[in-house]
């Protein structure tokens, strides 16, 4: 069996790459935990206003084709929701909240399976079935306990976000020296 039949991506770097982005979240989140908050509220507010622009704008366009009605939908929805986040930003954090904790636990599914494949390619899979527990447990703090204090969970995130980075990066280490070992040997 080739790693490449077993793993979505067998390139290390994409891994380490995963590491690092969540060890950088996780370090900037802590320095900045109310900042983070309202960072998060602010992308979400300016991702809707934009999107929804669009999609009305691409709507009125296309006003009379087939779809534009569910495009022009689409559009307010969005603007709806970067219009609620802004004048909102409590219920808006709320929200987001509970979407992360809905995204680690899904996250955190995902990783045990990729380290279920991963057992019979590379050791120390381990450590990515450690990172998906690891989301698991943190998406169901969440979920269950959401108003235990914004910037406390921009804490928690914080640590997991670390966490969850060391991880991949020593799994990262691992995936690469299996890589290095087996790679093909390259004509002369």
């Amino acid at each position: 069996m080739k790693p490449d039949d077993l793993l979505p991506n067998p390139s290390w770097w994409v891994i380490a790459l995963r590491g690092v982005a969540a060890l950088s979240f996780g370090v900037l989140a802590l320095v900045w935990p109310g900042i983070t908050l309202l960072v998060l509220v602010s992308l979400f507010a300016a991702y809707a206003l934009l999107a929804g622009a669009a999609a009305t704008v691409g709507a009125i366009k296309r006003r009379g084709s087939k779809g534009w009605g569910l495009t022009l939908l689409l559009g307010i929805v969005s603007l709806t929701a970067g219009v609620v986040a802004i004048v909102f930003p409590g219920s808006t954090t709320l929200a987001l909240v509970l979407l992360m904790g809905v995204n680690a636990l899904i996250t955190g599914a995902l990783d045990i399976a990729l380290a279920i494949r991963l057992r019979k390619v590379i050791q120390g899979e381990w450590l990515m079935a450690l990172s998906g527990v690891l989301s698991i447990v943190f998406g169901a703090i969440v979920i269950a306990v959401p108003v235990a204090g914004a910037v406390a969970l921009v804490w928690i995130v914080s640590f997991y976000a670390m966490l969850t980075g060391v991880l991949l990066l020593a799994l990262a280490m691992r995936t690469r020296r299996w890589a290095q070992r087996h790679a093909a040997p390259v004509a002369a």
